[in-house]
């Protein structure tokens, strides 16, 4: 029997709905099992940073994470919105969300057992700089920063704002720890690798360059 035209818009209208309430929390829970799945396939531990440190980096993420879950989610509550929403903020910034998960899946597959979640040289530790580490030093960190601000687009709120900036400013200690750490371990090699590779933003030092000819 053929759907009559009001059905197939209420039909519509419920995909639309489940779409807008569940996309974002099924991409993310999608990465957060992903990783744990491949977080017992690393090389062991050589030297880790204490856990005062780490819950420097854990803690501010966490705060992250609350401010910007989704306003769909029940239990979440929304403020004074910065723009008026529409399909398509809330289809590009599904988009920029999804590449930025996409690119730290890339980063973490190319890693392999060298991946850890806290600063830490490993067992036969590896510098890695092909892939996405020959387009930015910390592809994991450009890309969750990329997924953060997706999602902050989403949310249309300055409470999205200030996620990404909390984010920007954990791993920015973060990455500051694990390059001197990392200079320890490879010296020269690391020290050319820096010279080479921007930290975050793909081809920023060739615009650099490129700006100042």
């Amino acid at each position: 029997m053929a759907l009559q035209p009001w059905q197939i818009r209420s039909a519509g209208s419920s995909v639309k709905a489940i779409a807008y309430r569940f996309l974002f929390p099924a991409m993310w829970l999608s990465w957060v099992l992903y990783w744990w799945l491949l977080s017992a396939r690393v090389k062991p531990n050589r030297r880790r940073e204490p856990l005062g440190s780490r819950l420097l980096h854990f803690v501010p993420l966490a705060v992250a994470v609350a401010l910007i879950w989704p306003a769909g989610i029940p239990g979440a509550r929304r403020g004074d919105a910065l723009y008026v929403s529409t399909a398509a903020t809330f289809w590009g910034s599904a988009f920029v969300t999804g590449a930025g998960l996409l690119f730290t899946v890339w980063a973490r597959v190319h890693l392999w057992r060298n991946w850890s979640g806290s600063v830490t040289l490993k067992q036969g530790h590896e510098l890695i700089d092909s892939g996405p580490y020959a387009l930015v030093r910390h592809p994991i960190y450009s890309g969750l920063l990329v997924a953060f601000l997706g999602s902050a687009i989403a949310l249309g709120e300055w409470r999205g704002v200030l996620a990404v900036l909390i984010v920007l400013a954990a791993f920015w200690r973060k990455l500051r720890m694990e390059e001197r750490w990392m200079s320890e371990q490879f010296a020269e090699a690391y020290a050319a690798y820096m010279r080479r590779v921007p930290a975050l933003v793909p081809f920023w030092k060739r615009a650099k360059s490129e700006a100042r000819r």
